[in-house]
C-alpha cells in the first residue's frame, strides 16, 4: 500500500536550502519515492498561512517512507536547512481503501 510524505516549508535562506534540494531526489529514488507536487501554485483553504512551499512525494509502503526519512543520507542532507535555511513540517501518511 503506497504512503506520502506531505511536507509543508518556510524557506529562510534559498542558498542554504538548495544545498539539501539539491540532493533529495536522488534519495528519495533510492527508496522508490516519487515526487508528485514540488512547489508551484498552490492556495490555503483553511489554516495559518505560515508555509509557502507544499511537497506531496508518494512511496510504495509507509516502511520505505520512514526508512527514507530516517537514513543517514537524508539525516545528512536535511542537516543543511534544520540548520535555518528553512522550516519543514513533514507527515508520512499510509494510503488505504476509501470505506464501501
Amino acid at each position: 500500500m503506497p504512503a506520502y510524505w506531505l511536507a509543508r516549508a518556510k524557506v529562510y535562506n534559498p542558498e542554504e536550502y538548495k544545498k539539501y534540494a539539491d540532493q533529495v531526489p536522488a534519495i528519495l529514488a533510492k527508496y522508490g519515492g516519487k515526487p508528485l507536487a514540488r512547489g508551484g501554485r498552490f492556495q490555503i483553504m483553511e489554516g495559518p498561512k505560515k508555509f509557502e512551499r507544499f511537497v506531496v512525494i508518494e512511496f510504495p509502503s509507509f516502511e520505505q517512507a520512514v526508512a527514507c526519512f530516517t537514513c543517514e543520507e537524508y539525516d545528512k542532507a536535511a542537516a543543511f536547512r534544520r540548520s535555518g535555511a528553512g522550516e519543514v513540517e513533514t507527515v508520512i501518511v499510509e494510503a488505504n481503501a476509501p470505506p464501501k
